[in-house]
């Protein structure tokens, strides 16, 4: 398998990034619901606070990478060509998940900024991007949890059409994805 994709297939590069971002994503929303589960203030529930941070900013680094692979090679066909009414749904939740891997990170780093709290990265701080107001972090801090509610539903429905077309329409759109020869 080559690390380019190909009209029959991703390559290799894409198909890493691609399980790697399925596994950020996963870290990023285990860290918040777990320190639930951790008394306020505590070290744990602190960590856990913080790498979420840091991954959700992973995500935001990565996507980008991911756009620019996306941008520069071909996108594989499916066989066979599925209906183009399922062909557009396939755009607009792409389009939905790149929004989230952008949106839900920068708007995570925006309520930092605003909480006057430090954005950590990995052993860095990364500067604030707006001026401490604890009342507009407090708006972003809804925005960014529903956008997370959101994601859980984008992510669940990507997922659900995926294993759709594999086992219900019987098309390569899952088999496009998969590492190994597919």
């Amino acid at each position: 398998m080559t690390w380019r994709n190909t009209s029959e297939r991703y390559g290799s590069l894409s198909i890493g990034i691609h399980w790697l971002m399925l596994l950020l994503l996963a870290a990023v929303y285990a860290c918040i619901e777990l320190r639930e589960f951790f008394p306020k203030g505590s070290d744990p529930r602190e960590s856990l606070k913080t790498w979420h941070f840091m991954l959700g900013l992973s995500v935001f680094v990565l996507v980008w990478l991911r756009l620019v692979l996306h941008a520069i090679g071909p996108t594989p066909r499916i066989e066979p060509e599925p209906p183009k009414w399922q062909a557009l749904a396939a755009k607009l939740m792409h389009l939905a998940l790149y929004a989230l891997m952008i949106g839900l990170p920068l708007v995570g780093w925006l309520l930092l900024s605003a909480a006057g709290k430090p954005i950590p990265f990995f052993g860095q701080q990364l500067p604030a991007l707006i001026a401490e107001n604890k009342g507009l972090a407090e708006t972003i801090k809804e925005v960014h949890e529903t956008g997370g509610t959101i994601g859980y539903v984008i992510i669940g429905l990507h997922a659900f059409a995926a294993l759709f077309h594999h086992y219900w329409v019987g098309d390569n759109t899952l088999r496009r994805m998969l590492p190994g020869n597919s």
